[in-house]
C-alpha cells in the first residue's frame, strides 16, 4: 500500500510526485501515455515557476534539453512596443518554453530519483473506496492499487474529480479560441505579447531552435478561424509587421494546432481520501500563460499538506481545507485579471499609464517587467 497515488505525470503531477518522495514517502505514479511525449498545449513557464525549478534543482536541467532561458519581453497592448532587458534575478530567467516532452521528461526522472514508482501506460478507469473515502484506483487492465490518498493530477477532464464528485466554482465558459505552430529559421530570443484588435499574439523561442506562434481570438470567432487556421494566424501577424516578416520568412515545421474548449474554474480539491492539483483543480484560460507556473506553486502547497496529515501533525480535513485556502488565495487575483482580458475587456487605465511612464527608461523598464512577473516586491 502507498502513501499516495499520483494519477497524472505531467507537469503537476510529477512535480507533486516528486516533492512527495523527497519527504521520505512512497508515492505511485501512472499515466496512461508514456515518456518523453509531447502534449498540443501552450508551454510558457513565468512568474514563480522559473524559481520553483531553479529550488528544486531542475533549472538547468530544463534548460539542458535546449530551450533558452528568456531574459527579454517585448509587450504591445495596442499602444507601443515596449521592451524590457536583463530579466533574470540571481541567475533565475524571468522565462522559459521548454515543449512539453522535454518538461515534463525531466519532471517524470526526478519523481523517478526521488523515489517515486513511476508506472507508464496505466489509464485509471476507476477509484476504489472503503468506509466512505477513496482508497486506490483501478487500471483499465482490472489492475488495482491502494494508497491513503489519490491525487488528481489528470486535467481538466479529471476521471479522479469526476469520480470523487469534486465540484466546480466560480466557472466562466471558454472565451477564446487559440491556434498555434512552431517554425524554424525565425530571428527571435524574446517572449514577445501583442494585442490587435480583440486578437492576441504570443511568440517565443523553444526547443530545438523552433520558434513557437500562439494566437488567440474570441470564442464566438471560433468557426470562422477554423475553416482556414493557418491563414486566419498570418493574417493576424500581420498587424505586427516585424513579427509577421520574421515568421513568413521561416518555414512552419509542425501543422496548425488548436485549443478550443478552455473552460475557466475552480474545482473543491479535496475530500476523504484524495485531492485535486493542477488543472484538475484550477483551469484557466490561456491567455496570461499561468498553468504551468501555478500547477508547479499548488504542488509546493498539496505536498505540505499531505505530509503533513501522514505524519500525523493534522488532521486531515483541516490541512487539506488549508490547502484549497491558500490555492486560492493565490490563484484569485491572476483568475479574475486573466478573465478580464480573455473577455476582451480594456487594458486598465492604470497598466497603460505605468507603461507610458517608464517609456524610454531602460532602469524603470526593466523594474516594470520584473514586478510584473512577481520578481520585485
Amino acid at each position: 500500500m502507498y502513501d499516495a497515488i499520483v494519477v497524472g505525470a505531467r507537469c503537476a503531477g510529477a512535480a507533486t510526485a516528486m516533492l512527495l518522495a523527497r519527504r521520505g514517502l512512497e508515492v505511485l505514479l501512472v499515466d496512461r501515455a508514456r515518456f518523453p511525449s509531447d502534449l498540443p498545449h501552450g508551454h510558457f513557464i513565468h512568474r514563480h515557476g522559473p524559481p520553483l525549478l531553479d529550488e528544486w534543482g531542475l533549472l538547468d536541467r530544463v534548460l539542458a534539453t535546449g530551450c533558452s532561458p528568456i531574459t527579454s519581453l517585448v509587450e504591445d497592448l495596442g499602444d507601443f512596443t515596449l521592451r524590457g532587458e536583463d530579466l533574470a534575478l540571481d541567475g533565475v530567467p524571468v522565462g522559459l518554453g521548454p515543449r512539453r516532452a522535454a518538461l515534463d521528461a525531466v519532471l517524470v526522472e526526478a519523481a523517478v530519483d526521488a523515489g517515486a514508482t513511476l508506472r507508464e501506460s496505466f489509464a485509471v478507469h476507476e477509484l476504489l473506496f472503503a468506509d466512505g473515502r477513496v482508497a486506490g484506483v483501478r487500471g483499465g487492465s482490472g489492475t488495482t492499487e491502494r494508497a491513503r490518498f489519490v491525487i488528481g493530477a489528470d486535467g481538466r477532464n479529471s476521471r479522479v474529480a469526476k469520480a470523487a464528485g469534486a465540484p466546480t466554482y466560480d466557472d466562466v465558459p471558454t472565451l477564446t479560441c487559440w491556434y498555434f505552430s512552431y517554425w524554424s529559421d525565425v530571428a527571435g530570443s524574446a517572449l514577445e505579447l501583442y494585442m490587435r484588435d480583440g486578437r492576441f499574439v504570443f511568440a517565443f523561442p523553444t526547443n530545438d531552435r523552433l520558434f513557437a506562434v500562439f494566437v488567440a481570438w474570441p470564442i464566438d470567432e471560433l468557426a470562422s478561424v477554423r475553416g482556414d487556421a493557418e491563414r486566419m494566424l498570418l493574417e493576424t501577424l500581420d498587424a505586427v509587421p516585424d513579427l509577421a516578416d520574421r515568421v513568413r520568412g521561416g518555414t512552419r515545421e509542425e501543422r496548425i494546432y488548436g485549443a478550443t474548449s478552455l473552460p475557466n474554474y475552480l474545482r473543491r480539491p479535496y475530500g476523504d481520501g484524495w485531492a485535486l492539483v493542477g488543472d484538475a483543480g484550477c483551469h484557466k484560460d490561456p491567455f496570461l500563460a499561468l498553468g504551468i507556473c501555478d500547477a508547479f506553486r499548488d504542488a509546493e502547497l498539496l505536498a505540505g499538506a499531505v505530509d503533513s496529515v501522514l505524519a500525523g501533525a493534522r488532521p486531515e480535513s483541516e490541512a487539506l481545507a488549508e490547502y484549497e485556502q491558500r490555492r486560492n488565495d493565490a490563484t484569485r487575483p491572476d483568475y479574475e485579471r486573466n478573465l478580464h482580458l480573455a473577455s476582451g475587456r480594456p487594458v486598465p487605465a492604470k497598466v497603460l499609464t505605468t507603461r507610458a511612464q517608464v517609456r524610454g527608461d531602460p532602469e524603470a523598464t526593466r523594474a516594470y517587467f520584473l514586478k510584473g512577473e512577481g520578481r520585485l516586491g
